[in-house]
């Protein structure tokens, strides 16, 4: 029997993940990140309750994983994509502005348009 995998559309386009589906991203990391917390917490107690040989290297490196891994884990649960820009909005800040306003020049230096018109 040949087992069929999910469909996976392929992305032909440059659009970003949805909100839902980076949320959810976020959130089992953190989850992830927080079970490798209780792990180390637990690694702790049973190597204290053991005397395990090289307690004074275990403890403190389990120790480190209790405290730096819940401030890892909030800090990228809390951190998303940067918003892109509007696609239009960048065609019309990308042309480069002259330094000097048009109303700086004076009434000789500006262009004239000369409208004929014909009768």
């Amino acid at each position: 029997m040949v087992k069929r995998q999910a469909y996976q559309p392929i992305l032909i386009t440059d659009a970003s993940r949805s909100q839902n589906d980076q949320l959810t991203s976020r959130q089992r990391r953190y989850v992830l990140m927080m079970g490798i917390r209780v792990a180390c917490i637990i690694a702790g107690a049973i190597l204290v309750g053991a005397n395990a040989p090289l307690l004074w290297v275990w403890l403190p490196l389990c120790a480190l994983g209790m405290v730096l891994i819940p401030w890892l884990a909030v800090l990228l649960a809390n951190d998303r994509p940067p918003k892109e820009e509007h696609r239009l909005a960048n065609r019309f800040h990308s042309r480069q502005q002259d330094e000097t306003p048009p109303m700086s020049l004076t009434a000789e230096e500006r262009p004239h348009k000369v409208i004929d018109i014909e009768p």
